[in-house]
């Protein structure tokens, strides 16, 4: 029981929580890049009509205030969404479609050479 109760084992969890958020923060925001361009495209234009409005009131900080707005949203959700699943329990190690995080290669594809067909059937 005191085993248990140690603080190296509180640390290690620790470092294992925080592992977990770093590595599912790295992926979401790769996915939010390559998956979610097109939404991308959507923000990013609906923010400088946003922009080029607000220019009118206030003309000195409307693009700072705009800009650092939808990086911060971004970043935000994209950190909350990180904590939702590091705190539920699940680890990147888990999910089946991130076996290109931890380096394990895909079994079903298997690598088809162009030139086999010519060269497979010479015998030397």
């Amino acid at each position: 029981m005191t085993l248990i109760q140690s603080q190296s084992f509180k640390n290690l969890y620790f470092l294992v929580a925080l592992k977990s958020f770093l590595i599912w923060t790295f992926t979401l925001t790769v996915c939010m890049i390559v998956v979610g361009f097109p939404a991308l495209v959507l923000v990013v234009s609906v923010g400088a009509l946003t922009a080029v409005t607000l220019h009118a009131i206030m003309p000195f900080s409307a693009v700072l205030l705009i800009a650092v707005g939808l990086i911060g949203v971004h970043a935000i959700g994209i950190m909350m969404a990180a904590a939702f699943m590091t705190t539920n329990g699940i680890h990147p190690q888990e999910v089946e479609w991130l076996r290109w995080l931890n380096g394990q290669a895909d079994p079903l594809n298997t690598s088809v050479y162009a030139a086999c067909p010519l060269t497979c059937a010479i015998n030397s």
